[in-house]
């Protein structure tokens, strides 16, 4: 005689999009509950939170949410009931935190006219407001070494699924974006003033730019004197600096000079 064995149920999955384990206030986080089992039009959704229910039974597996403050912090879990039974199937708990500030301003008296002016119905509105993260922008140094780059870091505290937009402008260009992408560091040779924003979820949530930060090559930097130099008769050899004034008795003679090259400037005043 031979024994089927009987197969155990598939679990159950919640998970949720954008993958981070906190949020700011403002994003927008999408749950999808997979039942694993038959066709997803079998089902019933629900989701429940820190044990109470949160979001009632739908025929949607995919459910988004918006942080609006920080109560929406706690543990999710999603349920499924079977259409064509009593059966129903549980998933996994995943942990939110939201994180920000948020003020209510309540008792906002409104007028609303239906159809007839000056008989419209008053009834009151809570606002909330909460205020934007701001990128932090960062450089090891900024200052550009001939023929080199420097290292931009755009960071957040909550630094999982971002993908990073790269400005930069100088003094007599406007602001243009020069890179996409999901890595928070780039690295640049070129001078500049650059900055970041952060974005994420779908919708986008879009964090505050951050504060500039501005980059030069060595070859943009003007020294006012001249460190070393050999005299050769009626000239001088200039050993160091790549952009200079090389004063003499009788005038003052801007000299520029490219790196490992020997250049010779002639004294007027001999």
């Amino acid at each position: 005689m031979e024994i089927k064995k009987k197969k155990l149920p598939v679990a159950a999955v919640l998970t949720i999009e954008p993958k981070s384990s906190s949020y700011f206030i403002g994003e927008f986080v999408t749950f999808k509950c997979d039942m694993n089992e038959g066709r997803d039009t079998d089902w019933y959704y629900a989701i429940n939170k820190d044990g109470r229910d949160y979001v009632r039974y739908s025929e949607y597996k995919v459910y988004t949410l918006e942080m609006r403050s920080t109560d929406r912090s706690g543990k999710y879990q999603c349920y499924g009931s079977s259409k064509w039974s009593d059966y129903t199937k549980n998933s996994n708990t995943v942990s939110v935190t939201v994180l920000g500030k948020s003020s209510v301003i309540n008792n906002v008296m409104t007028p609303c006219d239906f159809f007839r002016p000056k008989n419209g119905q008053t009834f009151e509105i809570s606002l909330t407001m909460s205020e934007k993260i701001k990128m932090i922008l960062n450089s090891g140094t900024t200052i550009i070494p001939v023929g080199g780059s420097v290292t931009l870091t755009c960071s957040l505290q909550s630094s999982d699924g971002w993908k990073y937009e790269w400005f930069r402008r100088t003094q007599t260009t406007y602001e243009g974006k020069i890179r996409d992408q999901q890595n928070r560091d780039i690295r640049v040779s070129e001078g500049g003033i650059y900055s970041c924003i952060g974005t994420r979820g779908n919708p986008v949530y879009y964090t505050y730019e951050s504060d500039d930060v501005t980059i030069e090559k060595t070859s943009d930097l003007s020294p006012l004197c001249v460190m070393n130099f050999q005299k050769t008769k009626n000239r001088k050899k200039l050993t160091r600096w790549k952009n200079l004034l090389l004063q003499t008795n009788t005038e003052v003679m801007s000299v520029e000079i490219q790196s490992g090259l020997n250049v010779w400037a002639e004294d007027v005043a001999y």
